[in-house]
Protein backbone atom coordinates (compact mmCIF):
# COMPACT_ATOMS: atom_id res chain seq x y z
CA UNK A 1 0.00 0.00 0.00
CA UNK A 2 0.95 3.48 -0.86
CA UNK A 3 0.41 7.26 -0.47
CA UNK A 4 -0.11 8.48 -4.10
CA UNK A 5 -0.82 12.20 -3.49
CA UNK A 6 -1.89 14.71 -1.12
CA UNK A 7 -3.62 17.96 -0.78
CA UNK A 8 -3.91 21.03 1.39
CA UNK A 9 -7.37 23.11 2.13
CA UNK A 10 -7.09 26.08 3.76
CA UNK A 11 -10.37 28.09 4.25
CA UNK A 12 -13.38 27.69 6.06
CA UNK A 13 -16.85 29.15 7.16
CA UNK A 14 -15.62 32.07 9.86
CA UNK A 15 -12.18 29.94 10.25
CA UNK A 16 -8.95 29.23 8.48
CA UNK A 17 -8.89 25.58 8.69
CA UNK A 18 -5.78 23.92 7.30
CA UNK A 19 -7.04 20.22 5.92
CA UNK A 20 -4.90 17.57 4.72
CA UNK A 21 -6.09 14.93 2.98
CA UNK A 22 -3.66 11.88 2.08
CA UNK A 23 -4.82 9.25 -0.63
CA UNK A 24 -3.59 6.09 -1.50
CA UNK A 25 -3.32 3.18 -4.24
CA UNK A 26 -5.96 1.66 -2.55
CA UNK A 27 -8.54 4.38 -3.07
CA UNK A 28 -8.53 4.83 0.81
CA UNK A 29 -7.72 8.55 2.00
CA UNK A 30 -7.31 10.19 5.36
CA UNK A 31 -7.92 13.66 6.79
CA UNK A 32 -5.77 15.79 8.90
CA UNK A 33 -5.85 19.24 10.47
CA UNK A 34 -3.34 21.41 10.81
CA UNK A 35 -4.78 24.56 12.07
CA UNK A 36 -2.49 26.39 13.54
CA UNK A 37 -4.89 29.64 14.80
CA UNK A 38 -4.09 32.82 13.01
CA UNK A 39 -0.94 31.41 11.56
CA UNK A 40 -2.56 29.18 9.38
CA UNK A 41 -0.55 29.48 5.61
CA UNK A 42 2.38 28.70 7.25
CA UNK A 43 1.89 25.10 8.47
CA UNK A 44 0.28 24.63 5.55
CA UNK A 45 3.22 26.27 3.04
CA UNK A 46 5.34 23.58 4.82
CA UNK A 47 3.35 20.68 3.93
CA UNK A 48 3.00 21.72 0.34
CA UNK A 49 6.22 22.18 -0.14
CA UNK A 50 8.52 19.93 2.11
CA UNK A 51 6.39 16.85 3.92
CA UNK A 52 4.04 15.98 0.59
CA UNK A 53 7.17 15.37 -1.36
CA UNK A 54 8.42 13.29 0.66
CA UNK A 55 5.08 11.25 1.32
CA UNK A 56 4.64 10.20 -1.96
CA UNK A 57 5.54 6.54 -2.09
CA UNK A 58 5.54 5.70 1.49
CA UNK A 59 3.22 3.30 3.43
CA UNK A 60 0.57 4.63 5.42
CA UNK A 61 0.44 1.81 7.50
CA UNK A 62 3.99 2.97 9.06
CA UNK A 63 2.73 6.14 10.88
CA UNK A 64 4.86 5.23 13.40
CA UNK A 65 8.48 5.54 10.99
CA UNK A 66 6.32 8.19 9.59
CA UNK A 67 6.52 10.08 12.09
CA UNK A 68 10.01 9.61 13.32
CA UNK A 69 11.34 10.50 9.66
CA UNK A 70 10.05 14.06 9.91
CA UNK A 71 10.68 14.33 13.36
CA UNK A 72 14.03 13.30 14.32
CA UNK A 73 14.64 14.16 9.87
CA UNK A 74 14.20 17.46 10.61
CA UNK A 75 17.65 19.34 12.14
CA UNK A 76 15.84 21.98 13.89
CA UNK A 77 12.79 20.32 15.73
CA UNK A 78 9.87 21.20 17.10
CA UNK A 79 8.14 24.58 17.07
CA UNK A 80 4.00 24.80 16.53
CA UNK A 81 4.73 25.33 12.70
CA UNK A 82 6.13 22.05 12.62
CA UNK A 83 4.25 20.09 14.83
CA UNK A 84 1.11 21.18 13.81
CA UNK A 85 2.26 19.82 10.02
CA UNK A 86 3.01 16.34 11.14
CA UNK A 87 0.35 16.11 13.46
CA UNK A 88 -2.08 16.76 10.38
CA UNK A 89 0.12 13.63 8.74
CA UNK A 90 -0.13 11.47 11.85
CA UNK A 91 -4.16 12.41 11.92
CA UNK A 92 -4.40 11.41 8.46
CA UNK A 93 -2.49 8.07 9.06
CA UNK A 94 -4.74 7.23 12.26
CA UNK A 95 -7.73 7.71 9.88
CA UNK A 96 -6.28 5.29 7.34
CA UNK A 97 -5.66 3.07 9.85
CA UNK A 98 -9.27 3.15 11.15
CA UNK A 99 -11.02 2.60 7.50
CA UNK A 100 -8.22 -0.38 6.64
CA UNK A 101 -9.46 -2.03 10.10
CA UNK A 102 -13.17 -1.21 9.69
CA UNK A 103 -13.21 0.75 13.20
CA UNK A 104 -13.19 3.94 15.07
CA UNK A 105 -9.77 5.26 16.25
CA UNK A 106 -10.82 4.70 19.69
CA UNK A 107 -10.49 0.65 19.69
CA UNK A 108 -7.35 1.05 17.76
CA UNK A 109 -6.13 2.92 21.25
CA UNK A 110 -7.80 0.06 23.23
CA UNK A 111 -10.94 0.96 23.31
CA UNK A 112 -13.41 2.53 25.66
CA UNK A 113 -13.25 3.71 28.65
CA UNK A 114 -16.15 6.06 28.75
CA UNK A 115 -19.56 6.18 27.05
CA UNK A 116 -19.55 10.30 26.90
CA UNK A 117 -16.83 12.55 27.88
CA UNK A 118 -17.84 15.85 30.04
CA UNK A 119 -17.19 19.05 28.06
CA UNK A 120 -16.82 22.38 29.52
CA UNK A 121 -18.93 25.36 27.36
CA UNK A 122 -17.30 29.39 27.71
CA UNK A 123 -19.69 31.74 29.95
CA UNK A 124 -18.74 35.72 29.23
CA UNK A 125 -20.12 38.88 30.17
CA UNK A 126 -19.07 42.38 29.98
CA UNK A 127 -19.90 42.57 33.65
CA UNK A 128 -20.60 39.96 36.50
CA UNK A 129 -24.15 40.32 36.06
CA UNK A 130 -23.84 39.58 32.19
CA UNK A 131 -21.42 36.38 32.98
CA UNK A 132 -24.20 35.74 35.37
CA UNK A 133 -26.85 34.82 32.53
CA UNK A 134 -24.11 33.64 30.49
CA UNK A 135 -23.67 31.07 33.16
CA UNK A 136 -27.50 30.32 33.61
CA UNK A 137 -27.86 30.24 29.95
CA UNK A 138 -25.69 26.90 29.45
CA UNK A 139 -26.70 25.20 32.75
CA UNK A 140 -29.92 25.39 31.54
CA UNK A 141 -28.60 23.53 28.39
CA UNK A 142 -27.11 20.87 30.78
CA UNK A 143 -23.57 21.65 30.77
CA UNK A 144 -22.56 20.67 33.91
CA UNK A 145 -18.71 22.60 33.74
CA UNK A 146 -18.38 26.10 32.68
CA UNK A 147 -15.62 28.05 31.99
CA UNK A 148 -16.16 31.92 33.66
CA UNK A 149 -14.52 34.84 32.13
CA UNK A 150 -16.10 39.09 32.93
CA UNK A 151 -15.04 42.66 32.84
CA UNK A 152 -13.06 43.56 35.48
CA UNK A 153 -14.17 47.38 37.01
CA UNK A 154 -11.72 49.97 36.22
CA UNK A 155 -10.00 47.90 33.23
CA UNK A 156 -9.17 50.36 30.20
CA UNK A 157 -10.84 47.91 27.81
CA UNK A 158 -11.93 44.31 27.69
CA UNK A 159 -9.79 41.49 28.54
CA UNK A 160 -9.41 38.06 27.45
CA UNK A 161 -12.42 36.44 26.20
CA UNK A 162 -14.76 39.05 27.34
CA UNK A 163 -17.29 41.20 25.47
CA UNK A 164 -17.02 45.22 25.44
CA UNK A 165 -20.88 45.77 25.45
CA UNK A 166 -23.59 43.51 27.78
CA UNK A 167 -25.76 40.36 26.01
CA UNK A 168 -22.99 39.32 23.59
CA UNK A 169 -22.68 35.90 26.20
CA UNK A 170 -23.90 32.86 24.08
CA UNK A 171 -20.88 31.05 22.43
CA UNK A 172 -18.79 34.56 22.36
CA UNK A 173 -16.14 34.46 19.98
CA UNK A 174 -13.19 37.14 20.56
CA UNK A 175 -13.37 38.90 16.50
CA UNK A 176 -9.71 38.48 15.20
CA UNK A 177 -10.17 39.85 11.96
CA UNK A 178 -7.47 41.90 10.25
CA UNK A 179 -3.69 41.38 10.45
CA UNK A 180 -3.16 44.23 12.63
CA UNK A 181 -3.75 42.88 15.80
CA UNK A 182 -6.31 44.89 18.52
CA UNK A 183 -4.61 46.14 21.72
CA UNK A 184 -5.95 44.98 24.97
CA UNK A 185 -4.86 47.02 28.62
CA UNK A 186 -4.32 44.96 31.64
CA UNK A 187 -4.56 45.77 34.89
CA UNK A 188 -3.11 42.91 37.51
CA UNK A 189 -3.70 44.51 40.80
CA UNK A 190 -7.66 45.51 39.71
CA UNK A 191 -8.28 41.61 38.54
CA UNK A 192 -6.55 40.18 41.65
CA UNK A 193 -8.93 42.49 43.96
CA UNK A 194 -12.20 41.54 42.18
CA UNK A 195 -12.03 38.33 40.60
CA UNK A 196 -11.72 36.06 43.66
CA UNK A 197 -14.99 37.85 44.86
CA UNK A 198 -16.67 37.71 41.83
CA UNK A 199 -15.71 33.81 41.48
CA UNK A 200 -17.23 33.29 45.37
CA UNK A 201 -20.37 35.16 43.99
CA UNK A 202 -20.32 32.59 41.27
CA UNK A 203 -20.38 29.57 43.24
CA UNK A 204 -23.03 31.27 45.75
CA UNK A 205 -25.31 31.38 43.19
CA UNK A 206 -24.65 28.27 41.59
CA UNK A 207 -24.03 26.29 44.24
CA UNK A 208 -21.80 23.20 44.69
CA UNK A 209 -22.23 20.56 41.81
CA UNK A 210 -21.57 22.96 38.83
CA UNK A 211 -17.89 22.90 38.32
CA UNK A 212 -16.34 26.09 37.64
CA UNK A 213 -13.23 26.93 35.75
CA UNK A 214 -11.24 29.83 35.36
CA UNK A 215 -8.45 31.14 32.76
CA UNK A 216 -6.17 33.83 33.55
CA UNK A 217 -4.52 33.47 30.40
CA UNK A 218 -0.40 34.14 31.64
CA UNK A 219 -1.57 37.42 33.12
CA UNK A 220 0.08 36.72 36.33
CA UNK A 221 4.15 36.43 37.35
CA UNK A 222 4.32 33.00 39.50
CA UNK A 223 4.33 35.07 43.00
CA UNK A 224 0.92 36.63 42.03
CA UNK A 225 -0.23 33.26 40.71
CA UNK A 226 0.81 31.61 43.87
CA UNK A 227 -1.60 34.48 45.85
CA UNK A 228 -4.62 34.36 43.50
CA UNK A 229 -4.63 30.72 43.96
CA UNK A 230 -4.37 30.82 47.18
CA UNK A 231 -7.33 33.72 47.45
CA UNK A 232 -9.51 31.16 45.53
CA UNK A 233 -9.25 28.40 47.16
CA UNK A 234 -12.86 28.42 48.97
CA UNK A 235 -14.28 28.34 45.20
CA UNK A 236 -13.50 25.30 44.89
CA UNK A 237 -12.54 25.83 41.23
CA UNK A 238 -12.35 22.59 38.94
CA UNK A 239 -9.24 24.07 37.69
CA UNK A 240 -7.09 27.36 37.10
CA UNK A 241 -5.84 27.56 33.87
CA UNK A 242 -3.00 29.48 33.20
CA UNK A 243 -2.30 31.00 35.91
CA UNK A 244 1.05 32.47 34.66
CA UNK A 245 3.49 31.46 31.33
CA UNK A 246 5.65 28.27 31.91
CA UNK A 247 8.28 28.59 29.43
CA UNK A 248 9.98 28.07 32.70
CA UNK A 249 8.69 24.57 34.29
CA UNK A 250 9.93 25.14 37.81
CA UNK A 251 7.88 28.37 37.53
CA UNK A 252 4.63 26.54 38.97
CA UNK A 253 6.75 25.30 42.14
CA UNK A 254 5.58 28.47 44.14
CA UNK A 255 2.01 27.81 43.37
CA UNK A 256 2.03 24.54 44.14
CA UNK A 257 3.68 25.16 47.61
CA UNK A 258 1.23 27.49 48.54
CA UNK A 259 -1.83 26.62 47.03
CA UNK A 260 -3.99 23.34 45.97
CA UNK A 261 -6.01 24.98 43.94
CA UNK A 262 -6.41 22.26 40.67
CA UNK A 263 -3.82 24.14 38.01
CA UNK A 264 -4.22 23.30 33.65
CA UNK A 265 -1.91 24.14 31.38
CA UNK A 266 0.02 23.41 27.90
CA UNK A 267 -2.43 24.60 25.35
CA UNK A 268 0.50 26.06 23.47
CA UNK A 269 2.93 23.35 24.36
CA UNK A 270 3.59 21.72 21.29
CA UNK A 271 6.16 18.84 22.86
CA UNK A 272 6.37 16.28 25.49
CA UNK A 273 9.28 17.80 26.02
CA UNK A 274 7.57 21.21 26.71
CA UNK A 275 5.67 19.77 29.95
CA UNK A 276 7.38 16.53 30.97
CA UNK A 277 8.79 18.34 33.72
CA UNK A 278 5.68 19.89 35.05
CA UNK A 279 4.13 16.23 34.63
CA UNK A 280 7.12 14.07 36.84
CA UNK A 281 7.09 16.73 39.34
CA UNK A 282 3.41 17.00 39.58
CA UNK A 283 2.86 20.61 39.62
CA UNK A 284 -0.02 20.78 37.53
CA UNK A 285 -3.29 18.46 37.30
CA UNK A 286 -4.36 18.76 33.67
CA UNK A 287 -2.46 19.34 30.69
CA UNK A 288 -4.19 21.26 27.74
CA UNK A 289 -2.10 20.36 24.76
CA UNK A 290 -4.00 19.92 20.83
CA UNK A 291 -3.87 16.73 18.63
CA UNK A 292 -3.30 19.53 16.22
CA UNK A 293 -0.26 21.24 16.88
CA UNK A 294 1.00 18.59 19.53
CA UNK A 295 2.14 16.67 16.57
CA UNK A 296 -0.70 14.39 16.29
CA UNK A 297 -2.18 11.52 18.17
CA UNK A 298 1.35 9.52 18.25
CA UNK A 299 2.62 12.17 20.34
CA UNK A 300 -0.03 13.15 22.06
CA UNK A 301 -1.01 9.56 23.25
CA UNK A 302 2.78 9.82 24.89
CA UNK A 303 2.09 12.77 26.59
CA UNK A 304 -1.45 10.84 27.77
CA UNK A 305 0.36 7.78 28.40
CA UNK A 306 3.51 9.73 30.83
CA UNK A 307 0.55 12.02 32.69
CA UNK A 308 -1.21 9.35 33.64
CA UNK A 309 1.56 7.96 35.23
CA UNK A 310 1.93 11.24 37.80
CA UNK A 311 -2.08 11.30 38.01
CA UNK A 312 -2.34 14.31 35.82
CA UNK A 313 -5.73 14.22 33.64
CA UNK A 314 -6.09 15.42 30.03
CA UNK A 315 -8.01 18.85 29.36
CA UNK A 316 -7.49 19.28 25.79
CA UNK A 317 -7.53 22.19 23.95
CA UNK A 318 -11.18 23.12 21.80
CA UNK A 319 -10.94 26.94 21.21
CA UNK A 320 -13.36 28.18 18.38
CA UNK A 321 -10.24 27.87 15.60
CA UNK A 322 -9.99 23.75 16.01
CA UNK A 323 -10.89 22.06 13.12
CA UNK A 324 -14.01 19.02 13.16
CA UNK A 325 -10.76 16.57 12.31
CA UNK A 326 -8.88 17.62 15.58
CA UNK A 327 -11.51 17.72 17.83
CA UNK A 328 -12.54 14.67 16.38
CA UNK A 329 -9.36 13.07 16.83
CA UNK A 330 -9.30 14.61 20.64
CA UNK A 331 -12.74 12.99 21.66
CA UNK A 332 -11.28 9.16 20.30
CA UNK A 333 -8.49 9.99 22.76
CA UNK A 334 -11.19 10.97 25.46
CA UNK A 335 -12.96 7.86 24.84
CA UNK A 336 -10.02 6.18 25.89
CA UNK A 337 -7.72 7.67 28.12
CA UNK A 338 -8.00 6.19 31.26
CA UNK A 339 -6.86 9.36 32.79
CA UNK A 340 -9.33 11.56 30.89
CA UNK A 341 -10.49 14.86 33.05
CA UNK A 342 -12.38 17.22 30.49
CA UNK A 343 -12.42 18.75 26.91
CA UNK A 344 -13.37 22.14 25.78
CA UNK A 345 -15.87 22.62 23.72
CA UNK A 346 -17.07 25.63 21.27
CA UNK A 347 -19.95 24.99 19.75
CA UNK A 348 -18.98 24.45 15.77
CA UNK A 349 -22.17 22.42 14.22
CA UNK A 350 -23.59 25.72 12.44
CA UNK A 351 -24.89 24.31 8.97
CA UNK A 352 -21.90 25.36 6.96
CA UNK A 353 -19.46 23.87 9.35
CA UNK A 354 -21.46 20.19 9.22
CA UNK A 355 -21.60 20.59 5.41
CA UNK A 356 -18.05 21.23 4.92
CA UNK A 357 -17.03 17.91 7.44
CA UNK A 358 -19.95 15.47 8.05
CA UNK A 359 -19.94 13.22 11.16
CA UNK A 360 -21.86 11.57 13.49
CA UNK A 361 -20.22 12.57 16.62
CA UNK A 362 -22.65 15.09 18.85
CA UNK A 363 -22.43 16.95 22.09
CA UNK A 364 -25.85 16.44 24.41
CA UNK A 365 -26.24 17.76 27.88
CA UNK A 366 -22.79 18.74 28.60
CA UNK A 367 -21.29 15.42 27.01
CA UNK A 368 -19.27 14.64 23.98
CA UNK A 369 -20.39 11.41 22.36
CA UNK A 370 -18.00 9.43 19.91
CA UNK A 371 -19.20 8.03 16.70
CA UNK A 372 -18.73 4.07 15.80
CA UNK A 373 -17.96 5.17 11.77
CA UNK A 374 -14.43 3.67 10.97
CA UNK A 375 -11.42 6.05 11.69
CA UNK A 376 -11.73 9.75 12.51
CA UNK A 377 -15.71 9.54 11.72
CA UNK A 378 -15.73 12.93 9.89
CA UNK A 379 -15.40 13.54 5.75
CA UNK A 380 -14.48 16.20 3.89
CA UNK A 381 -16.48 18.13 0.94
CA UNK A 382 -14.11 19.57 -1.51
CA UNK A 383 -16.79 21.39 -3.14
CA UNK A 384 -17.80 22.86 -0.14
CA UNK A 385 -14.03 23.90 0.46
CA UNK A 386 -14.26 25.79 -2.70
CA UNK A 387 -16.53 28.04 -1.33
CA UNK A 388 -13.96 29.54 1.14
CA UNK A 389 -10.72 30.77 0.83
CA UNK A 390 -7.90 32.38 3.22
CA UNK A 391 -8.84 35.51 5.00
CA UNK A 392 -6.05 37.43 7.45
CA UNK A 393 -6.27 37.05 11.28
CA UNK A 394 -4.67 37.99 14.27
CA UNK A 395 -4.80 37.35 18.25
CA UNK A 396 -5.10 40.38 19.72
CA UNK A 397 -2.04 41.70 21.62
CA UNK A 398 -2.27 42.82 25.13
CA UNK A 399 -0.38 46.07 27.12
CA UNK A 400 -0.13 47.51 30.59
CA UNK A 401 -1.51 50.91 31.48
CA UNK A 402 2.05 52.47 30.64
CA UNK A 403 2.78 50.61 27.28
CA UNK A 404 4.67 47.90 28.21
CA UNK A 405 3.81 44.25 26.15
CA UNK A 406 2.79 41.71 28.13
CA UNK A 407 1.52 38.28 27.76
CA UNK A 408 -1.65 37.35 25.80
Amino acid sequence: MKITDAKVFVGGPAKNYVTLKIMTDQGVYGLGDATLNNRETLPAAYLRDYLIPNLIGMDPRNSEDIWQFFYRGAYFRRGPIAMAAYGAIDMALWDIKGKLAGMPLYQLFGGKSRDGALVYAHATGADLEDLMDSIAYYVEQGYKAVRVQCGIPGMPTASYAVPEEKGHTRNYITDYTGIRPKVEIWDTDRYRRYMPEALARIRERFGPDLKILHDVHHRLTPREAAEFAKAVEPVGLFWLEDPTPAEDQDALRLLRQHSTVPVAIGEVFNSIWDCNKLIENELIDFIRVAVTYAGGITHVKRIVDLAGLHHVRTGFHGAPSHSPLGMAAQAHLNAWAPNFGIQEYLVLGTPECDALFPSEHNMRNGMMYVSDAPGLGVDFDEGEAGRYEYKPASHPVVRLEDGTMWNY
